[in-house]
């Protein structure tokens, strides 16, 4: 039975994206069957996978107002065992269309529910807003992943995010839990980002993961040629560095 995590923040830049599209697709290098679900309008996780996402038939948009099947927005994905939900701009103006749905928090888990079992990992991209989407992402995990970046404002924002799964949890998820927070964007010259580091790590009473994402280059390349960095460039420190978590993320079953 397919393991579902959101990714998760709604502070924006943190890394969230970047850490759906390679965790993805570490999982699918390891020979996971994967199922990357993109909620973020920005479609940017789609078009980092490699999906033109202005001209599929289908997208998460049709599958959440009813316009589509689930099998009909699945797209392949760069390695055989990954496959995209993707998203375009249309997507923003689900939220609006959905006023009045019954039981709208639980669409995407409903739908999610017929091919689930085909899976090891469902990974869904979440926007940087706790909004109707995010909810339905909600619904439909096991666990959140919490990307952090590593900056003076890392957890601005944090107590919020940690409020509504908690609230979540109480009316529409009993089962959801906080799967972890990464630290990304991480600079070794800096003193600030141990800081922050150590500063989260004595404030949180969250799971941590000790894969530490760096600030790299490749990593910030890799999207503009529609390629995870594993593909791109397989043996930089960012490659790497989301081969290890993928590897902790699969321990913590």
């Amino acid at each position: 039975m397919g393991r579902v995590i959101a990714v998760a923040n709604q502070k924006g830049g943190v890394g969230k994206t970047t850490t759906t599209i390679n965790l993805s697709a570490s999982l699918a290098e390891m020979g996971h069957k994967v199922l990357t679900i993109d909620l973020d309008p920005q479609g940017n996780t789609s078009s980092g996978l490699g999906i033109d996402k202005n001209n599929v038939e289908n997208t998460v948009y049709e599958l959440l107002i009813g316009e589509c099947k689930i099998t009909d927005c699945i797209y392949q994905g760069p390695f055989e065992t990954l496959h995209i939900i993707p998203s375009n701009v249309n997507l923003s103006g689900a939220e609006i269309e959905l006023v009045g749905v019954e039981k709208k928090e639980f669409i995407l888990k409903e739908a999610v529910k017929k091919i689930k079992s085909k899976y090891d990992f469902i990974i869904i991209d979440c926007p940087p807003a706790l909004s109707m989407l995010t909810i339905n992402a909600m619904t439909t995990a096991n666990t959140i992943l919490v990307p952090i970046q590593c900056e003076y404002y890392a957890l601005e924002g944090l107590s919020q995010l940690i409020h509504t799964i908690n609230l979540v949890k109480k009316g529409l998820n009993k089962r959801l839990e906080i799967e972890g927070v990464v630290f990304t964007m991480y600079d070794a010259r800096t003193n600030l980002s141990l800081e922050v580091v150590e500063n989260v790590k004595d404030t949180l009473k969250q799971n941590i993961y000790k894969t530490i994402i760096p600030r790299n280059i490749r990593l910030a390349e890799a999207p503009s040629h529609g390629l995870p960095i594993n593909l791109y460039d397989k043996r930089s420190v960012g490659a790497e560095a989301y081969r290890l978590l993928a590897q902790e993320v699969v321990e913590r079953e």
